[in-house]
C-alpha cells in the first residue's frame, strides 16, 4: 500500500457522499495535508480488533467488509463512500476487516481533519450524520442476518448445534424451575451412510430436509427441532413426560416414514428413523441428559436390527 502527499483534485471529491451539496473550494483547505493511500486488490486497510485513525472516503475502486476474513463479505462499499468513521469517533478497536476489491484510491483524514470538516460546514455534517444513520441501520440488518445464519442449519433451516447448545441448559433450568417435565429426543435417519452412497448426495440431501420438515411439522407448537448432525436431529419436549413423550417419538416414526414414501419420491425408497428419548432428572447436567437420550437411541437400533435379521430383511 503506497501513501504519498497529493495535490488535492476537488472534481475527485465530486462523487464523495460527505461532500453532497459542499461548495469544496470552502474545505480546501482542511484537505490539504491528508494523505492519499493507493490499495492494490485484496490489500487490507482495515483490520479487525485494530486500532484505526482515520476516515478513509474512497476516490476510486471498490471495498469488501468481513466480519471474519474466511466468510464471504457481508457488504462492498462503492466509489464516494465512506469507511472507519465509528473507530475514530469512539476511539475503539474496529468490529470488521476492510479489504480491497479492486484497485483503490482513498483519502485518509485523521481525526482532527474531521472534525474540523464537521464544525466547518453544516452541509457536511448533515452528510455525515446521514452516512452514519444508514450504515447503522444496513449494520442491524447484517449482525441480525449474522446472528440468525450462526444458529441455523443452512441445508435443513432447523436450529444448528451451536443453538442447541445455549438453549439446552436454558430449558432444562427453565423447567426446574418450573417443575414442568422436560424431555428430549435424540433422532437417527436409519441406514443413512449406505443410502447417501448408492443414491447420491443430492438425493440424501433431500432426505435430510424432508426428515426435518416432517419433525417441524409433527411436534407440538412449543416443541423445538435442532440438527445435531450429520443424520441426527434433538427435539426438546417442554412439559413432556415420559409417556408423553413415546407418543410424540410415535407420532414422529410415522410421519417419516409416510413423509418420504409418497409418489414424488419416485425411484427411492422410503426412509426410518430410531428415536432415544429421555426425561430430565433433577441431577441431569445438558451433556448428561444427551448421553441418556443417545443411550436409548443404541438400544433402539440394537433392538430393530435384532428383529430384522429374525425377519431376514435389511436392517
Amino acid at each position: 500500500m503506497s501513501r504519498k502527499k497529493h495535490k488535492l483534485n476537488l472534481h475527485e471529491l465530486e462523487g464523495v457522499s460527505i461532500f453532497r451539496g459542499v461548495e469544496l473550494d470552502s474545505v480546501q483547505t482542511i484537505l490539504s495535508d491528508s494523505p492519499v493511500k493507493e490499495l492494490k486488490q485484496g490489500e487490507v486497510l482495515i483490520r479487525a480488533g485494530e486500532v484505526n485513525e482515520f476516515l478513509y472516503l474512497l476516490l476510486s475502486g471498490r471495498l469488501r467488509v468481513h466480519l471474519e476474513f474466511k466468510m464471504d463479505p457481508v457488504v462492498f462499499l462503492e466509489e464516494g463512500e465512506i469507511v472507519g468513521e465509528l473507530s475514530v469517533i469512539d476511539g475503539q478497536p474496529t468490529s470488521a476487516h476492510v479489504v480491497a476489491d479492486e484497485d483503490c484510491r482513498l483519502l485518509a483524514l485523521n481525526e482532527t481533519a474531521m472534525w474540523a470538516l464537521i464544525r466547518t460546514s453544516h452541509e457536511v455534517a448533515y452528510n455525515f450524520l446521514s452516512v452514519l444513520a444508514r450504515r447503522m441501520r444496513r449494520g442491524n440488518t447484517t449482525i441480525s442476518t449474522y446472528r440468525r445464519d450462526s444458529i441455523m442449519d443452512a441445508l435443513t433451516t432447523l436450529y444448528n448445534r451451536r443453538w442447541l447448545d445455549t438453549m439446552l441448559p436454558r430449558q432444562m433450568e427453565r423447567c426446574k424451575a418450573s417443575g414442568q417435565a422436560l424431555s428430549i429426543l435424540l433422532i437417527d435417519i436409519n441406514n443413512f451412510k449406505p443410502f447417501n452412497d448408492t443414491y447420491g448426495h443430492l438425493a440424501g440431501d433431500r432426505v435430510l430436509y424432508t426428515v426435518a420438515r416432517t419433525l417441524m411439522e409433527h411436534v407440538r407448537p412449543g416443541d423445538m427441532i435442532a440438527r445435531y448432525g450429520g443424520d441426527e436431529f434433538v427435539a426438546l419436549l417442554p412439559d413432556a413426560d415420559t409417556c408423553r413423550g413415546m407418543e410424540i417419538a410415535e407420532r414422529l416414526r410415522t410421519a417419516v416414514r409416510e413423509a418420504t414414501g409418497g409418489s414424488d419420491w419416485r425411484d427411492l425408497p422410503s426412509v426410518t428413523i430410531s428415536i432415544g428419548l429421555a426425561q430430565m432428572t433433577a441431577e441431569h447436567s445438558p451433556h448428561e441428559l444427551i448421553e441418556a437420550a443417545d443411550s436409548e437411541l443404541y438400544a433402539a437400533k440394537e433392538k430393530k436390527k435384532k428383529l430384522a435379521s429374525k425377519a431376514g430383511t435389511p436392517s
